[in-house]
Parts: structure tokens; C-alpha cells; sequence
């Protein structure tokens, strides 16, 4: 791979001065990582540029034909100073899942980790400082070629994009109430469930919106095909502690196959507590309810980290989970994870990479 360009930009923005007020997503900095494909030539110039728009072609393969896929990670300052990535090997591996799935080319793994660091290391100031703040980083990868014709694009442009963001929910980790989806489906095995792509995120969003209407902060989406078994949240992965079992729906296909998820179950399992990968029905976990064997539950995710579920709302059936509140195990995880992620804990699984 070609050594990678750098052009800095000669108008930086103001950093924020209120990280309080960072939100998730809004405020990006003042570079980008680019880099091209053609189907003769491979991927090629790769390069660091002042953050602008990106200039497309009306007939671009991706505005039509959907071939967008993408990551997300975060960097975070410890409190010595370090900057450091949480398993940015896992996320590029998984881009590159997703990139098959939709035919677009793979790239390497390695190279993409290092071009991160890089683009990192430039934007260092825009890291924040306060405690639940990181910095976002965005790696996609889009089909360019100008044509109207079903199939895949010779052209593609790989950017990295990053925002300096605060807890994913306003008031960082809180129980959050959740909406079990019962009229639309996200995802099916054998199509793309698995994969980031933007589609995924667009056949999710009529469900998100009704939801929030109602009140609840995310949807929870069953199988399909039968409707009945628990798939994932909207953002995250999912988890139930079922009296002192700890159970999350096994990857099936359908289930994006999360990077915190694959943390939190090595952590449980190093931990010695006893955690199954298993279909669950979400009649199963209404018996389980009304038995009074749910005791936690909680979704995973980069954005959030941990998210404790305070409530489900099924069909006419509310259950109220660990009477509300943020459960034992749940903040146990979250403060591991977070320790980890900004070297106040001992990194024993070697999944931190220092910037």
C-alpha cells in the first residue's frame, strides 16, 4: 500500500468549549482519511485532507443501488495523557464482513488500523477530557461509479470521519426504556442483517420513530420469520440475566455480531459466570418476568458501551426490570469496559491499542 498523504488544513475550527454539550455525531474535525478503488488498480491513494464535502456523480452506484457500508469506534484519552482505541482490528475485520456481503472490496486490516492512528494522532486536540466522552470515529466505504444498471460499482472511496462525542443517552449510563417491535422486521437470515449497512439503518428507522412517539428510547426487534425470537436493540446488542444465567441471542445471521458484545462475553466468561449464546423467544422471557427470574438486562454497543434496560413494553405488557434501576452486573460491566478503555483497569485481554 502507498504511503499515506498528508495535506492539513489552513482553517481550523474552534475546538468545543463546553464538553457537557458535545452530543453524539454533530461536531466533526478539522481532517479526514480518503482513499480510492478502481477494479484495475486496487486501492490507491490513500491520504489525510482537510475535512469538506465529497463530490459524487448523480448516477453514483451508491446513491441508487445502496452499496454504503460502515464502522464505528472510538478513541479515548486516558487520564495520563494516552490516546487509545478499543479492538480497532475487530471493527475493520467486521467492515470487511460487510464489504463482502455487499461485493465491494476488502482492504487491509492493518494498513486501515495504522491510516486510524494517523488520522488520530492529527486530530489529538479534538479528544475530549471529561469522564463518558471519546472520540467517534467513523470509517465507510462508498460505491462510485456513475452508472443505472443492478450491479456492482468498479469505483469506490473508503473516508474515515471523526467527532469528538459525549454519552450516547443525554444523561449517560441510565436505564432506558425499550419497545419490542411486533408489526415491522429489520433483518432476515441469509440477507444482511449481519453487515453495517446503511440500509440496515433505514429499514430501522419507521419502528425508532413510532417508538420514541410512545415514549421509549429504543426498539427491540424479534426474528423475520416466525416473529418470536429475540434478535438485537436498534444500536446495540442484548443481554438478560435469567436468575443466574446470562443468556444473549446467538448470532444467527440476522444479528449483527457486535465488538462489545464479543468483549462482555469473554469478560463474563473470565469472571467464571455462567453465560449461554442461545435462541431466546420473547415468550420465554415473559414467563421468565412473571416468574420473577428476570433480573437484569442490559444492551452493548460502541456507542453506549452499556446500556441497562429499565423496561420492556410488549404488546399490552409492560415489565419493569430490577424495579427500574441500574442492575449490579450491568455496572460492574460498564465500569470494567470504561477502566479498560481508559487504562484505569488492567487490559488483560490485550484489547486496547495505544495511539
Amino acid at each position: 500500500m502507498e504511503k499515506i498523504k498528508i495535506e492539513r488544513s489552513k482553517n481550523l475550527k474552534p475546538k468545543p468549549q463546553d464538553e457537557s454539550k458535545l452530543g453524539f455525531g454533530k461536531i466533526f474535525t478539522d481532517h479526514m482519511f480518503v482513499m480510492n478503488y478502481s477494479g484495475g488498480k486496487g486501492w490507491f491513494d490513500p491520504r489525510i485532507v482537510p475535512y469538506a464535502p465529497v463530490e459524487l456523480d448523480p448516477a453514483a452506484s451508491c446513491l441508487h443501488y445502496g452499496q454504503l457500508i460502515f464502522e464505528g469506534l472510538k478513541a479515548y484519552r486516558a487520564k495520563s495523557g494516552e490516546v487509545v482505541m478499543f479492538r480497532p482490528e475487530k471493527n475493520m475485520e467486521r467492515l470487511n464482513a460487510s464489504n463482502e456481503r455487499l461485493c465491494m472490496p476488502t482492504i487491509d486490516v492493518d494498513f486501515m488500523v495504522d491510516a486510524m492512528k494517523e488520522l488520530v494522532r492529527i486530530e489529538k486536540d479534538w479528544i475530549p477530557f471529561a469522564e463518558g466522552t471519546s472520540l467517534y470515529i467513523r470509517p465507510f466505504v462508498i460505491g462510485t461509479e456513475p452508472f443505472l444498471g443492478v450491479k456492482p460499482s468498479d469505483d469506490y472511496l473508503m473516508l474515515v470521519i471523526l467527532s469528538p462525542v459525549g454519552s450516547y443517552y443525554a444523561g449517560g449510563i441510565q436505564p432506558v426504556s425499550i419497545y419490542v417491535e411486533n408489526e415491522y422486521v429489520r433483518a432476515v437470515r441469509g440477507g444482511v442483517g449481519y453487515s453495517k449497512c446503511a440500509g440496515n439503518y433505514a429499514a430501522s428507522m419507521k419502528s425508532q420513530i413510532a417508538a420514541a412517539e410512545k415514549g421509549f428510547a429504543q426498539v427491540l426487534w424479534l426474528d423475520g420469520i416466525e416473529r418470536k425470537y429475540i434478535e438485537e436493540v436498534g444500536a446495540m446488542n442484548i443481554f438478560f440475566v435469567l436468575e443466574d444465567e446470562i443468556i444473549t441471542p446467538a448470532l444467527s445471521g440476522s444479528i449483527l455480531p457486535g465488538i462489545t458484545r464479543a468483549s462482555i462475553i469473554e469478560l463474563l466468561r473470565s469472571w467464571n459466570l455462567p453465560v449461554k449464546e442461545r435462541p431466546i423467544s420473547i415468550d420465554e422471557l415473559a414467563r421468565a418476568y412473571d416468574e420473577g427470574k428476570l433480573k437484569e438486562a442490559f444492551g452493548t454497543g460502541t456507542a453506549a458501551v452499556i446500556s441497562p434496560v429499565g423496561e420492556l413494553m410488549w404488546r399490552d405488557k409492560k415489565m419493569v426490570i430490577n424495579n427500574g434501576g441500574i442492575g449490579a452486573l450491568s455496572q460492574r460491566l460498564y465500569d470494567e469496559i470504561t477502566g479498560i478503555q481508559r487504562l484505569e483497569r488492567e487490559d488483560k485481554f490485550g484489547w486496547v491499542t495505544r495511539v
